[in-house]
């Protein structure tokens, strides 16, 4: 059978949710036709299909689809969106991701969104600095951004602006063995992180239900004290949440910052975590809130047990690789040519 025929067998079969049977004969289409990038596609959605969680193999194999789909049509967006994030929500991949990320964009360097994603990772990793460029390359090269990327870019902005103002010096490095968040980890490793919610009820509802109890001894009856008490709870609950979310970030910054040695571990497939907070309450905590894949390969490099090298470096890709693409010439190198023309 020809590589459509098994292709349109697949089809048939995903529609009828023989899905085990469509994922084969998927398979075979593209055995018989490596180049057919549907056939690619669809294994890449039967094994990872939206709001499911694969396994490590069933991920690690639609990440190869992906790759294979934008190998050969290298505009397919949603190939790179969806292998890019993979790698990173299923797997743990943030340096792979970054390359993947870059790759993208000197298929595609109008697009904004590995930009965005290039950015969060690199917070998420703090390398806060590397990221903020990332992010401000944004406007520098006078992308179109979607309405669907401008909350999350907000966040980042917010976030590296928050980053900006503290000491770098403070900023946690699980690299570092002799990091000072070590310590604050420790301290908190019998504890699970604290709810926002919680944080808020704990530290404004008290004040709102003084405020309900006290209204009509400030205010009085009648609509104008309505309206004064309902003035009053909004700006204490503006206020409450204000105070509430810099309070859960205080609180809760030695989970983040464990959270951040847990990614780092994923991403470099080397131990740095301690012995006694690996096996931890918070520890625990942190790890079964990640999908089944990202779990099963921790386990893997928990088991392999190798160490971070003395002097290791992230390796970040060439953030300026796509201006090959796209024909950029530096003013500099503009000079050199003409030069180089005059003395002929």
């Amino acid at each position: 059978m020809s590589a459509e025929g098994h292709y349109l067998d697949a089809i048939e079969a995903e529609e009828n949710n023989e899905l085990e049977s469509a994922l084969e004969h998927a398979r075979l289409a593209v055995k018989a036709d490596p180049g057919h990038s549907n056939a690619w596609w669809m294994i890449v959605c039967l094994l990872a299909p939206d709001g499911k969680y694969p396994d490590i193999e069933q991920a690690s194999q639609a990440i190869t689809a992906c790759s294979k789909v934008v190998e050969l049509d290298p505009t397919r967006v949603d190939a790179w969106v969806k292998g890019g994030r993979m790698m990173v929500d299923q797997l743990g991949l943030y340096e792979d991701a970054l390359h993947w990320w870059q790759k993208c964009r000197e298929a595609a360097p109008l697009e904004s969104v590995p930009i965005v994603e290039q950015t969060t990772i690199l917070a998420d990793l703090g390398m806060y600095p590397e990221a903020r460029d990332r992010l401000s390359s944004l406007f520098e090269e006078n992308l179109d951004i979607a309405n669907s990327q401008l909350a999350k870019i907000s966040h980042l902005h917010r976030t590296l602006d928050m980053s900006a103002q503290q000491d770098p010096n403070s900023h946690f490095k699980p690299w570092k063995k002799n990091d000072g968040g070590w310590t604050a980890i420790k301290m908190r490793t019998n504890r699970t992180p604290v709810s926002e919610n919680m944080l808020f009820m704990m530290t404004t509802i008290p004040f709102l239900m003084l405020e309900v109890f006290l209204s009509r001894s400030l205010f009085g009856d009648g609509w104008g004290g309505f309206c004064l008490t309902s003035l009053l709870i909004l700006v204490t609950v503006i206020i409450g949440m204000s105070f509430t979310r810099k309070l859960y970030r205080s609180v809760n910054k030695p989970g983040f910052n464990l959270l951040r040695a847990i990614q780092f571990e994923a991403s470099s497939a080397r131990i740095v975590i301690p012995d006694d907070i690996r096996g931890s309450r918070l520890y625990n905590f942190l790890f079964s809130r990640h999908p089944p894949a990202f779990q099963q390969r921790m386990e893997k490099i928990v088991a392999a047990d190798k160490k971070l090298p003395k002097n290791w470096k992230m390796n970040l890709p060439d953030f300026e690789s796509h201006f090959d693409e796209i024909g950029y010439i530096e003013e500099g190198d503009d000079e050199t040519e003409l030069s180089s023309y005059e003395e002929e």
